[in-house]
C-alpha cells in the first residue's frame, strides 16, 4: 500500500500535459494531494499550494509522487538531489515511470539507509496469461482515442463514478500508472511483454454478473506510431461491448509527433470498430468524449453540438458535464 497523503511531484516538466500524473491524481484523489513540489524553470501549475520537503513534512504527507510523465519514462538527473533529500527526511517515494526507482543506485541506498519506501507502481505484478479470446461474462466499455493523453482515463473515472451514484454495478480499470495511483490497484500495460498484453487485459476484467460494467482504462491511440500496440492489446484483450471515441479538438499535432495529426473521430470510429468486432461481433460505438479544457464554455457548447450533429453520438465532456449521457447510451444497448 501507499501511504496518503502525498507531496505531488512536478519537477521541472515543461508544461500542463507533462503533469498528467499529478494533475489526474489531484483532481480524482484531491484529499490525497497536500501539495505541489515544483522545481525552477517547471512550466506546471495544479494550482494547489507550493510546499517545500519541510512544509511537506510539517504538513503529514507521507510519500513524494513523481507525477510528471515524460516522454520515455525516465528519472531527470535534474530531480536527484530533490529525491534523495526527501528519502533521507523519511518521505516514501512512488512513481510511474519506466526508469525504476528501484534501478537508481543512489536513492536505493537512501531508501535502505533511512527506512523508506520506493514504490515502483509500473511494474507487472501477476503472471498474466496469453490471451484466448473466450468470450467473459459482464458488460465491458472500452475509451479509445485519437491521440495519447485527450482524456481516455477521465472518461473512463467518470462513468465509473455516475454508474455508482445510480447504484449500478461498475469498475474502473486502471491500466496505468495514473489510474494505479488513483485506484491503488490495476495493470501497467505497457510495462507487460508484448506477447502478454492482452492476456493481461483478459485477467484485468474476468467474468462477472451479467449486469456488472468494467470501464477499462485507455492507452495510446491506433494512430499514434509510438503507441498504438497497447491500444490494440487493449481492444482485443478487452473484448469491449462499447466504445466511446475521446479527442482533443485544440492540437496542431499528435502528442510527441510534429509530423502527424490527429485523424477525425470518424477516421477512429471506423477504424476502431472493425478491429473490435474481431473479438466482440456485437460490439458498438456509443458515444463520445471531447476534453474541452482549452475551451470557453461557449465554445465547448458548439464543438460538442457539431460533434454530436456530424457523428449522430452523444457528446459531452464528461469532466465538465457530467458522463450521464454516456452511460444512458451504454444502457441503451
Amino acid at each position: 500500500m501507499i501511504n496518503t497523503p502525498y507531496l505531488l511531484f512536478l519537477g521541472d516538466a515543461p508544461d500542463q500535459l507533462a503533469t498528467k500524473v499529478a494533475q489526474g491524481i489531484y483532481d480524482w484523489r484531491p484529499d490525497y494531494s497536500v501539495g505541489q513540489l515544483r522545481l525552477p524553470g517547471c512550466g506546471a501549475d495544479l494550482g494547489v499550494k507550493d510546499m517545500s520537503l519541510a512544509q511537506a513534512k510539517a504538513a503529514g504527507v507521507k510519500t513524494l509522487v513523481i507525477g510528471v510523465a515524460n516522454r520515455g519514462g525516465e528519472i531527470s538527473p535534474a530531480w536527484r538531489k530533490v529525491l534523495v533529500e526527501a528519502l533521507e527526511m523519511g518521505f516514501d517515494i512512488a512513481s510511474g515511470l519506466h526508469n525504476l526507482l528501484r534501478n537508481e543506485p543512489e536513492l536505493y541506498a537512501a531508501s535502505q539507509t533511512h527506512g523508506t519506501t520506493l514504490h515502483d507502481v509500473r511494474v507487472p505484478t501477476a503472471a498474466y496469461p496469453i490471451a484466448n479470446g473466450v468470450k467473459r461474462t459482464g458488460k465491458r466499455c472500452l475509451a479509445i482515442g485519437t491521440d495519447c493523453s485527450v482524456g481516455k482515463m477521465y472518461t473512463g473515472l467518470a462513468m465509473d463514478a455516475e454508474m455508482n451514484r445510480r447504484a449500478m454495478k461498475s469498475t474502473f480499470r486502471p491500466t496505468g500508472q495514473t489510474g494505479i495511483l488513483i485506484t491503488g490497484a490495476g495493470v501497467p500495460l505497457d510495462a507487460v511483454i508484448a506477447d502478454f498484453m492482452a492476456g493481461a487485459v483478459e485477467y484485468l476484467t474476468p467474468d462477472n454478473d451479467p449486469d456488472h460494467w468494467d470501464h477499462i482504462e485507455g492507452q495510446g491511440s491506433l494512430y499514434h506510431v509510438s503507441y498504438s500496440g497497447v491500444t490494440m492489446a487493449l481492444i482485443h484483450g478487452g473484448q469491449p461491448d462499447a466504445l466511446i471515441l475521446c479527442h482533443e479538438p485544440t492540437r496542431k499535432h499528435m502528442r510527441g509527433l510534429p509530423g502527424y495529426t490527429q485523424p477525425t473521430l470518424a477516421q477512429l470510429r471506423d477504424t476502431a470498430l472493425p478491429i473490435a468486432q474481431v473479438a466482440n461481433p456485437d460490439c458498438q460505438v456509443v458515444g463520445i468524449s471531447v476534453n474541452t479544457q482549452h475551451m470557453s464554455e461557449a465554445e465547448a457548447i458548439e464543438y460538442l453540438a457539431g460533434v454530436e450533429g456530424e457523428m449522430g453520438l452523444p457528446a459531452v465532456d464528461p469532466y465538465r458535464q457530467g458522463a450521464g449521457r454516456l452511460v444512458d447510451a451504454l444502457l441503451a444497448l
